[in-house]
């Protein structure tokens, strides 16, 4: 297993210059963009032009149903955009229901990916970039053989057996497999996959843009909260490995002993949660008032604004178990708050324990509780660990080095 995540590496005008440049079409099968999207958008965006020619294959959408990625990749300068139609999603569906949309979108599907192999070919394009989707990941896979070109995997999530047969599929035959962390990376060869082809790049964010665009808006005020309290949030879907349950115990635990604060649960309920068709966030109210933290929780649902919320929190807190990277840890330093999470998955590898937040073992409520109070308790902890956070963001976690890290992946790639 191979890890680009150096924080020194920096090109050099001569290597820029004795380098042939790469050549790389990612896939974008879905419509909505997501939080990979986010990332590989990023990737389009500040990926070196003089050293990569960047295009994209992405869902447009329909007349009735405008694409939300389309729309965003739009606006990516020098980006070469395929529109295309990748027939039905598998999520979420049942497979009757994915075998009568892909009846009818079958055969466009079919059309758009020969058109594909046809554009790669002209364009000389050398490697198609997937993410772990089904689509993407089949699709990619084909496109890839059938115009000669290579083939890499950019996963986002920890490889466990759920993962969808095409998906696995892909992956078993693909030329790379990248991890946006080593824990990610490191379930790819645990879960079997050949080291020699399995890749660590750590994810990236544009800090500067993500801070200027948090919106004025006077969130304590919103929800009644003295500036004297210390204010805590936590965003996200509403889902239990997110650690929602593990905090309001915690805090039930912080309340007893004496320690005043608000705390924001920000998100709506993800289906996936309670297969049963039942709703989380049902049964978080219920642990709410049984730990009789009413008076302290506030459950806002979702929120276009949560940028805002984060800026105005003194406390970001998620002890999310074997989270695959975090980048709302790494959007939180940006914003020069203190977090308090878990020693677990890809978090210790963005969150600096004792220096940008504090991390307890997993499952050990007292000792998330007692991090919490230490936090409470103390302000110019808060603002040390804060500033040592965004310091972190703006030095390892750019844009420009997840771009550098990921071309060096490339051009290894390129090279077996």
């Amino acid at each position: 297993m191979t890890t680009y995540s150096d924080p020194g590496y920096v090109r050099t005008a001569a290597r820029e210059q004795a380098l042939e440049p790469v050549r790389v079409m990612f896939m974008q099968s879905q419509t909505y963009f997501g939080a990979d999207s986010l990332i590989h958008s990023l990737l389009m965006r500040h990926l070196d032009r003089k050293s990569t020619a960047v295009h994209v294959a992405c869902n447009a959408g329909s007349p009735a149903a405008p694409s939300a990625a389309y729309a965003a990749l739009s606006g990516v300068p020098d980006l070469s955009i395929v529109p295309m139609s990748f027939g039905p999603t598998v999520n979420s569906r049942t497979r009757a229901e994915v075998a009568r949309a892909a009846a009818t979108s079958a055969l466009p599907a079919a059309l758009d990916l020969t058109r594909l192999v046809a554009y790669v070919r002209r364009n000389h394009i050398e490697i198609i970039h997937c993410t772990e989707k089904p689509r993407d990941a089949f699709y990619g896979y084909l496109l890839a053989r059938a115009a000669g070109a290579k083939c890499i995997i950019h996963l986002h999530v920890k490889v466990e057996g759920w993962m969808s047969p095409l998906t696995r599929w892909a992956m078993r035959h693909c030329d790379g497999l990248v991890g946006v962390s080593d824990f990610v990376a490191g379930s790819a060869v645990a879960g079997g996959f050949d080291a020699g082809r399995v890749h660590s790049v750590l994810n990236g964010l544009d800090a500067e843009e993500w801070c200027a665009s948090v919106p004025a808006t006077d969130i304590r005020a919103e929800f009644g909260v003295p500036p004297e309290r210390p204010l805590i949030a936590i965003m996200s879907r509403l889902f239990p490995w997110k650690g929602h349950s593990q905090l309001l115990e915690a805090l039930a635990e912080v309340k007893r002993a004496g320690r005043d604060f608000t705390l924001l649960i920000v998100g709506d309920d993800d289906p996936r949660a309670t297969p049963g068709g039942g709703r989380y966030s049902t049964e978080l109210h219920r642990l709410v008032a049984e730990l009789d933290l009413t008076d302290q929780v506030v459950f806002t649902g979702f929120r276009s604004d949560a940028s805002a919320i984060m800026a105005a929190c003194d406390i970001y807190a998620m002890p999310t178990f074997e989270e695959p990277f975090g980048m709302v840890f790494l959007e939180a330093m940006a914003l020069a708050k203190p977090v308090v999470s878990l020693d677990s998955g890809g978090v210790p590898e963005v969150v600096e324990d004792g220096m940008t937040g504090l991390l307890s073992p997993p499952e050990d409520i007292a000792a998330l509780a007692r991090n919490v109070e230490r936090l409470i308790d103390d302000e110019a902890l808060r603002r040390t660990l804060g500033a040592n956070g965004r310091a972190r963001a703006l030095e390892h976690f750019g844009p420009d080095r997840l771009a550098a890290d990921m071309e060096r992946v490339y051009r290894r790639v390129l090279a077996t």
